[in-house]
């Protein structure tokens, strides 16, 4: 019943099970599980993922998937895990985080928040497309997600998950989400499978969960043909190493279609004060290219000796593409960020964080004008 109770393991054995907390960071409990347990829970939790799980024929020794309240769901039994049967759950939030929470948290300040409002919304015009990198455990989904209450509602939004995580509150919201390979053969429906299959269904919008494959050069050709503010995550620490992972195999986007993407954000995790803090560390634009690779320019870097993220003076080449797109001066551009600025900061005022009346009063807003 904790929200902040994130992730829950156990690794096997005669072993207690561990929690990742996100005030008390990783913590032993006082329950304990032997291998005939953990066996007998690991069978009962795969049986709401529909796998058959055990060693014998017809059978996977191996699971992931979604329980009924959305938590994710990792699992393992011997042989594949020698010391016994494993379990991973990463816990569904009840009550999602949105971005008044992250500015409250520090992982974004108020004018990082209101800026990517901007990007998102396009201002009618022209939604920036990015994706957001970090590693395990840096918040990227939570980020994703926040920042998905920025698209407006009159917008197809389709989203592409492994195992759906994302909530969005969204009027007009369409979810995908892969099968795995089943024991009978049924054929596995995969990451790109879905994505192809979205580019038929009209979406405004488009969310990848996490991008890991071919389906990186899916999402970047939607991204140039005309699906602008798409968006995606993926596994890399810094925006260089985005790029490398994308140009590679297996991702193997061609170095040209990077131009398509206009944003790089970054988000680790890191230990400030003494606690494990979740921060947007970098946002980098792709500013074109130099030679056969994509240049880019860190227009955001995180400050560790003030403890938050800061502009860096170069000058924005999203903003240059808004402002002519939106017929706007760059004066005007400020004057919208800083008009966001101060309804987040009245919402924070205010103490008004949950997702379904953040999103309200951010879809109002659109209305109103």
């Amino acid at each position: 019943e904790d929200d902040n109770l994130e992730e829950v393991m156990y690794n096997g054995g005669a072993q207690c099970v561990k929690v990742a907390h996100r005030d008390h960071g990783m913590c032993r409990t006082n329950v304990w599980v032997d291998d005939q347990q953990g066996i007998e829970i690991s069978k009962n939790i795969a049986a709401f993922t529909s796998v058959p799980l055990g060693d014998g024929p017809g059978m996977v020794p191996i699971f992931d998937g979604r329980l009924p309240d959305g938590s994710r769901v990792n699992g393992t039994i011997p042989p594949v895990s020698p010391d016994g049967p494993t379990l991973t759950i990463r816990k569904f939030r009840e009550d999602p985080l949105t971005m008044i929470d992250l500015i409250k948290f520090g992982t974004v300040n108020l004018r990082l928040a209101a800026m990517m409002w901007v990007w998102i919304e396009g201002l009618d015009s022209r939604p920036a497309n990015f994706v957001i990198a970090g590693g395990t455990g840096s918040g990227k989904t939570t980020t994703l997600n926040c920042l998905g209450m920025y698209i407006p509602w009159h917008k197809r939004l389709l989203t592409v998950e492994d195992t759906a995580e994302l909530q969005v509150y969204h009027d007009h919201w369409l979810r995908m989400e892969t099968r795995r390979e089943r024991p009978d053969g049924t054929p596995a429906v995969d990451m790109n499978d879905c994505l192809k299959s979205s580019l038929r269904m009209r979406p405004d919008r488009i969310i990848v969960g996490e991008v890991r494959s071919s389906e990186a050069a899916t999402l970047l050709t939607a991204m140039n043909t005309g699906h602008d503010g798409s968006f995606g995550s993926l596994h890399a620490n810094t925006a260089m190493e985005t790029i490398t992972r994308m140009i590679n195999p297996p991702m193997n986007v061609p170095p040209i279609m990077l131009t398509g993407l206009d944003l790089i954000i970054i988000q680790a995790r890191l230990h400030v004060n003494g606690k494990t803090a979740r921060k947007i560390t970098e946002v980098a634009e792709v500013a074109g290219m130099e030679g056969d690779k994509p240049r880019l320019n860190a227009i955001w870097k995180y400050n560790a000796a003030t403890d938050t993220i800061e502009e860096t003076g170069i000058p924005s080449k999203m903003r240059e593409t808004i402002c002519k797109a939106a017929g706007i001066t760059p004066a005007q551009f400020e004057q919208y960020v800083t008009q966001r600025e101060q309804i987040l900061a009245d919402l924070i005022r205010r103490d008004i964080r949950d997702i379904e009346t953040v999103t309200k009063v951010i879809q109002s807003f659109y209305a109103s004008r």
